[in-house]
């Protein structure tokens, strides 16, 4: 089978295409024939060396597909059901094999390239609007980097939950597109002094929760744009790691700061099927709708790296196998 490996840690350079045999299923698990591969910025973190893995690796940890073949002890699953799953490293193949427990069946009226472009990014916004943080009508939120995958996601949940959402993006393309996905108010992040106008938006109070994907650039002006017991979830690196702070920082108006990871909210089976099912009723009502921005064939990660890298996606993106 085709796969892309991270020979060594670096830049997009260091992936290259391989051909690996077929992987055979172990007790527990199975063999799923990729549809669709979900392209992230963990992944890039992996790349990198940011979050150390032993190379040479096949990264991506997000795909969709039917499962081709089931292990000794798999009930969960029978050949030919359509899957999706994430947190398993190896996605960035044909085919690969995964625990029965980390994938969960993709509902039929749910599209095998939806479900990969959206199950990581979308239980990422799950858990951070419904458990990091829980929205409530009448609140005021801030999504930075809003037309990203995970922040188109975040904006239009946060939306149907009746919060007032403020969005941060890089452009005027990216700001009509936050709007378009429910956002109330859109602040052009090289333009103006972000904290500054939240507060002006508010009328001094500040917000309720910041979603924070991007990390060092914007982690100042997200401090500064809480109010009092705000919490500021700081649960990306795009721009580099957010910085070391004192904790009597923190104590102006008694803010709470996270640094949340996907996997500690769906650590169960049970809690990963909760979030699965969480996402795709939001799918299914229509609150939550996914953009597609950009596919790539499988063989091109290294040119969708650069893109991600350079902010020239919008949505989620897509590897083709």
């Amino acid at each position: 089978m085709l796969a892309i490996q991270a020979i060594r840690t670096g830049g997009p350079e260091v992936l290259e295409v391989v051909e690996l045999p077929l992987p055979a299923p172990g007790p527990g698990q199975i063999l799923v024939r990729h549809q669709a591969v979900g392209l992230n910025f963990i992944d890039t973190y992996h790349r990198s060396g940011l979050y150390p893995l032993k190379t040479p690796v096949v990264l991506g940890l997000e795909a969709a597909g039917v499962v081709e073949a089931v292990g000794d002890g798999v009930t969960r699953f029978a050949v030919g059901d359509r899957i999706a799953y994430n947190g398993t490293l190896g996605a960035y193949a044909q085919a690969a094999v995964v625990p029965a427990d980390r994938a969960v069946k993709v509902p039929g009226s749910v599209s095998l390239k939806t479900a990969a472009a959206v199950l990581l990014k979308g239980m990422t916004a799950e858990f951070l609007v419904r458990r990091c943080h829980k929205v409530e009508p009448g609140q005021t939120v801030l999504i930075h980097a809003a037309a990203g995958g995970v922040g188109s996601i975040l904006v239009q949940w946060a939306k149907a939950l009746g919060a007032t959402v403020i969005a941060t993006v890089g452009t005027e393309a990216k700001a009509a597109l936050a709007r378009a996905h429910g956002a109330d108010h859109v602040i052009l992040y090289g333009e103006e002094d972000v904290a500054a106008r939240v507060l002006e938006i508010t009328g001094g109070q500040g917000v309720a929760v910041v979603y924070d994907g991007v990390g060092k650039d914007t982690f100042e002006a997200s401090l500064k744009s809480l109010g009092r017991r705000g919490v500021l979830a700081t649960f990306g690196n795009a721009s580099g790691p957010a910085p070391a702070i004192a904790p009597l920082e923190l104590s102006g108006k008694s803010l709470f700061l996270t640094r949340p990871r996907l996997f500690d909210y769906i650590a169960t089976t049970e809690e990963l099927d909760e979030s699965a099912a969480a996402l795709f009723a939001a799918l299914e009502s229509g609150a939550v709708k996914i953009d597609i921005g950009q596919t790539f064939p499988l063989a091109q990660a290294q040119a969708a790296h650069e893109a991600l890298e350079g902010r020239r996606t919008t949505g989620a993106t897509l590897l083709i196998p």
